[in-house]
């Protein structure tokens, strides 16, 4: 004859259970919440275009930025963005360390590239 082992579950028991679960769903919520606290960041990052990488020199006068260029479709926006770094257009900039990569200097000089640029491709094709 087989043994069936049959275990009597009491209330202490079911209380205990009710306390790991609360505890399981909180712990999960606090996951979810960090998860969800990373990729908000991670978005942010990305969509303002990544943050230039930046080096100084020993007088910490200028620096040496790479940084995206600013996408085209922004450019001749009030509020230009910078493009993803995985698109491979790289600025590489040296001069004073406040240099903004989406200030006005910079928007002017890119404007003036893709204006060049796209002149140039015009008179190529004539």
């Amino acid at each position: 004859m087989k043994k069936v082992w049959t275990e009597v579950i009491t209330t202490r028991d079911c209380l205990r259970l009710g306390e790991f679960t609360n505890r399981f769903k909180e712990m999960c919520t606090v996951l979810w919440v960090l998860a969800a606290l990373a990729m908000s960041s991670t978005a942010l990052s990305a969509a303002e275009g990544n943050v230039p990488n930046k080096e100084a020199d020993a007088s910490a006068q200028y620096c040496h930025l790479k940084f995206p260029a600013i996408t085209e479709e922004s450019l001749f926006s009030d509020r230009p963005v910078l493009k993803s770094s995985s698109d491979g257009d790289i600025i590489d900039f040296y001069g004073p360390c406040n240099f903004d990569p989406l200030g006005k200097e910079s928007v002017l000089k890119q404007r003036a590239d893709l204006q060049r640029e796209r002149r140039r491709q015009y008179d190529n094709s004539n």
